[in-house]
């Protein structure tokens, strides 16, 4: 397959095929004499499972990992148990953070609905008559 097709299969672009293998997602690619890159369907397949781990929450980084981690060929669901933990703590801490930062807002519409509000500068001097 061409890189073309590639990216169609697996609805990325062209450049994300090529992204991914800089980044050592993807293996690099027989070429032709021509210089063409040929790929197998695997290639599809992996990028699939890539967008689907980042979709998940995995960094790129993350997914690389558990990549190599699979090819290693000693991977079980077991084993990579604790990749999916350390995702769903971080979400965790990320929607903490997102809630603290609603309650933030929450309060200063409050204040500013009570009169006080938190964009208009106060001024420690006495105004004019």
């Amino acid at each position: 397959m061409k890189i073309g097709q590639v990216a169609q299969q697996a609805d990325v672009s062209v450049d994300t095929v090529r992204f991914y293998e800089r980044r050592g997602v993807l293996p690099t690619p027989q070429r032709r004499p021509s210089g063409y890159r040929t790929y197998t369907a695997s290639t599809v397949e992996r990028i699939r499972l890539a967008r689907a781990l980042q979709n998940l929450g995995f960094t790129l980084e993350e997914v690389i990992d558990a990549l190599h981690a699979h090819d290693s060929g000693v991977v079980t669901c077991g084993s990579e148990l604790w990749r999916l933990d350390a995702v769903l703590d971080r979400s965790d801490a990320k929607i903490a953070e997102l809630r603290r930062t609603r309650r933030d807002i929450a309060t200063t519409i409050e204040e500013c609905r009570e009169g006080r509000c938190r964009f208009r500068p106060t001024l420690d001097v006495d105004p004019p008559r």
